[in-house]
């Protein structure tokens, strides 16, 4: 079964008598992507990937991972999905398993919030939990349970599918908003922290065709800067900073790293909500703060853009 990029448009007439055009999608699948560029201050904007069906950015990653492995005989009709996650991919997989009659189980760290294990048992995704923070094991013990059930897993750490998911979406999607905001202005930075790497990555590609200088500002916890040669530790801002530096990242792409504590991205996040009515999470308010750092002290002269991963709900539990 494929899913895609089918839609189509109706003309509406709103109260000011104007006609909006609204498109009726034929599937789940075809509701992911093409989201809105928010802006959240002078010079920095953010892709509100949190309006993706699932509620997170690693929608596009499932659907391009899913259609590729289906295209290429990888993963039969009512086969088993088998993934190491924090909570968001498990959840994005999870929904697209319940459209295509596919099994989903998640491999993840026991202290991951208990609204992302709801997500994904809602969608029929079924969970296995490792130790708190042990994303190495949830990948070992998902590699032992790949084999024993003879699954496709989607491999979303060392799979460079993944930066090509992001580099023909997600970059794309950014270059044309840009230019449609009619600044006269370049972007000078992509700021994004890495989970699995593959949005920083694969919107790096992208942008780099367009805006040769663009620099690439990596995000990651204070309380687990392994990127600035740090030790990995425990802290609060699920989805990213797991400890280990993915394969799919190459440091060499990387040209500055910003660090940011658990406290103040959720105090950043709170911010976002209560002043522009952005229901974001942890990682969207570590992006926005560290975006904000990085035009604080380099000035660019263009726009800087970042990213709003996924929705405030899935960490009440965390934050209240």
């Amino acid at each position: 079964m494929f899913f895609l990029n089918n839609s189509t448009s109706t003309k509406l007439t709103n109260s000011s008598g104007e006609l909006d055009s609204f498109q009726t999608k034929p599937s789940v699948s075809n509701a992911i992507g093409n989201t809105t560029l928010v802006k959240i201050s002078n010079g920095l904007y953010a892709k509100l990937e949190s309006s993706n069906p699932s509620g997170s950015i690693k929608d596009r990653m499932a659907k391009h991972l899913l259609n590729l492995a289906e295209e290429r005989n990888e993963l039969k009709e009512g086969g088993t999905i088998i993934e190491a996650t924090s909570g968001n991919t498990g959840i994005a997989f999870s929904m697209l398993a319940a459209e295509r009659g596919y099994r989903m189980i998640a491999v993840m760290p026991k202290n991951m919030s208990e609204e992302r294990k709801m997500m994904i048992r809602a969608f029929g995704g079924e969970i296995i939990e490792v130790g708190n923070n042990d994303f190495e094991g949830a990948v070992e013990h998902r590699d032992q349970l790949v084999q024993e059930l003879s699954a496709f897993c989607p491999n979303q750490f060392e799979n460079v599918d993944n930066i090509d998911c992001h580099y023909v979406t997600t970059g794309q999607e950014i270059i044309q908003q840009v230019r449609g905001l009619n600044l006269d202005q370049k972007i000078s930075a992509f700021v994004a922290g890495t989970g699995s790497g593959g949005t920083l990555m694969g919107v790096r590609k992208a942008l780099v065709e367009v805006y040769p200088d663009v620099e690439i500002v990596a995000v990651e916890p204070t309380e687990s800067a392994v990127m600035s040669g740090k030790e990995p530790g425990e802290h609060m801002i699920q989805g990213i900073g797991d400890g280990f530096i993915p394969p799919v990242v190459d440091m060499n792409f990387v040209d500055k790293i910003e660090t940011v504590s658990s406290q103040e991205s959720i105090a950043r996040m709170h911010r976002l909500t209560r002043e522009l009515g952005l229901m974001v999470g942890i990682s969207s308010g570590a992006h926005v703060l560290s975006a904000e750092k990085y035009i604080e002290k380099y000035q660019p002269d263009g726009i800087v853009v970042t990213i709003l991963c996924d929705r405030q709900e899935r960490y009440f539990s965390l934050i209240n």
